[in-house]
């Protein structure tokens, strides 16, 4: 069990408090996995950039990234991506390879049962 939520970003601890009752209500050990990935430092949680999804990624597959997503690299398949945070760029290269980007609870909202998402981060 990690530490103590400790964060003054009142908006990140909703979101993990979400990810925590999905993971109870579902069955769903991927929303819990997510929780104790943003509940770590930032420091810890480095950024992924564009590039990392298309080489890791299939297309039309839902990833979740729990930290920042920046746009290095290019992206040429279609992809269901949700992060804590995107750089304005990296927003536009998804979109212009026909994919959508997700805050994390959209991602809850649309998959609450975690079936077919995929961390990667």
């Amino acid at each position: 069990m990690p530490a103590p939520f400790r964060q003054k970003n009142p908006e990140l601890h909703h979101v993990v408090v979400a990810l925590r009752k999905a993971a109870r209500a579902h069955d769903a050990a991927i929303w819990g996995s997510v929780a104790d990935r943003l509940e770590r430092p930032r420091h810890q949680h480095p950024p992924v950039n564009v590039g990392h999804l298309d080489r890791l990624a299939d297309a039309d597959e839902w990833v979740v990234v729990p930290g920042k997503l920046l746009a290095d690299g290019t992206l040429s398949k279609a992809l269901t991506v949700a992060a804590a945070g995107y750089s304005g760029e990296a927003r536009t290269k998804i979109h212009a390879a026909g994919g959508t980007a997700l805050s994390i609870p959209e991602i809850l909202q649309a998959r609450p049962d975690g079936a077919g998402v995929r961390i990667l981060g």
